[in-house]
């Protein structure tokens, strides 16, 4: 009985290994990209690799620091445009 249930069950594993494996394997299909800076449709809606995020912010956040730092003298500005005039 036991030997019975098992052959059975070796028999559904092939099916389904089989069943799964058969673009890749008869067909020749590659098999579907996963990863997410590679896919076409992840692209499409607008979703990116957790590395690609963070770099992404990184430097958002670099420029938006560097900017911040920045000081404006409107009086300098002020007094080239009158010497151009």
């Amino acid at each position: 009985m036991i030997k019975l249930f098992l052959v059975i069950l070796a028999f559904v594993f092939a099916a389904v290994f089989v069943g799964l494996g058969f673009n890749v394997l008869l067909r020749r299909k590659p098999f579907p990209e996963t990863h997410v800076g590679h896919n076409r449709n992840m692209k499409k809606l607008g979703l990116t690799c957790v590395k690609t995020f963070d770099a992404m912010e990184q430097k958002k956040a670099w420029q938006e620091e560097r900017f911040a730092k920045m000081k404006i003298d409107l009086q300098s500005i002020n007094t080239q445009k009158n010497d151009k005039l």
